[in-house]
């Protein structure tokens, strides 16, 4: 599988919905509690209408494959005609004077597929730090994010949050 990284679009929400119910139906085999599961998400619709206009949030879509259930193209984002399924994504924004740092990226959730597009999203949100010159990057912090992000020096900041340098020094 090979995919492509682009910036979120609010018109790709409910294609992020239906991704992430897909995902929740696999764990949670009851309607009702999924429901209820997915009101308290970090992926709720108000949280992603608030991340994805702020322009930090990113989708991996697999190129391999052709998205035909995609109704609209023309309504953000790549413009070259059908794109993949959505196969993972971070939602993210700036904190400026956060933690005695001038600036650092916030990744509220991350969700993929696989390891394979897990690494790839870690290493495009602390590229993007490094290269906006942010000192620091918070990753949500669950065993297979600490898998991807332990090699860049990522330690514990909180119970749930873990972090990484971005700058030299």
């Amino acid at each position: 599988m090979s995919t492509i990284l682009t910036v979120l679009q609010s018109a790709e929400i409910p294609q992020l919905l239906d991704y992430e119910n897909r995902k929740l139906a696999e764990h949670l085999t009851d309607e009702v509690e999924q429901a209820i599961t997915s009101w308290n998400s970090r992926w709720r619709p108000e949280s992603l209408e608030y991340y994805i206009p702020l322009g930090w949030s990113f989708v991996a879509r697999d190129k391999d494959v052709r998205n035909s259930s995609s109704s609209s193209s023309s309504s953000g984002g790549g413009g070259d005609g059908e794109t993949g399924p959505i196969v993972g994504y971070f939602i993210a924004q700036p904190l400026l004077f956060f933690d005695g740092q001038s600036q650092s990226l916030w990744i509220e959730h991350l969700q993929f597929s696989s390891l394979m597009v897990r690494d790839e999203l870690c290493d495009l949100a602390y590229r993007l730090a490094r290269e906006k010159h942010f000192q620091r990057v918070y990753y949500p912090k669950f065993s297979t994010v600490m898998n991807s992000i332990k090699q860049i020096g990522a330690h514990d900041w909180s119970p749930s949050v873990a972090v990484v340098k971005s700058t030299r020094g």
